[in-house]
């Protein structure tokens, strides 16, 4: 389970990661927040349908692909949270192929 050590600001920023509104730090990623959220993975693979969740948190492994404001494929580590945003797990390769 992943926590944060201490917030580095107050303010914070409403979001709704997989339909429940949450508060979220300003300036946190999308991948950070999905994690503390206790989101268990973000993405499912395409061939398999198995569960993938952020591993490298820097943009190089691409685990962390998810649908951000209802666009697939958008690498939750690299993306910082914004007020009013909609996050989702995406299925396999997102859009209309998922």
């Amino acid at each position: 389970m992943f926590k944060r050590l201490n917030n580095l600001t107050d303010e914070t920023v409403t979001v709704t990661i997989e339909g429940e509104a949450v508060q979220v730090p300003v300036g946190e990623t999308v991948a950070a927040a999905v994690l503390v959220h206790g989101l268990d993975y973000t993405r499912t693979t395409s061939l398999s349908g198995a569960p993938r969740a952020p591993l490298c948190m820097m943009g190089v492994c691409f685990e962390c692909l998810m649908e951000i404001d209802g666009l697939p494929n958008r690498q939750a580590c690299q993306v910082q949270v914004a007020e009013g945003m909609t996050i989702r797990r995406q299925q396999g390769v997102g859009g209309d192929n998922a």
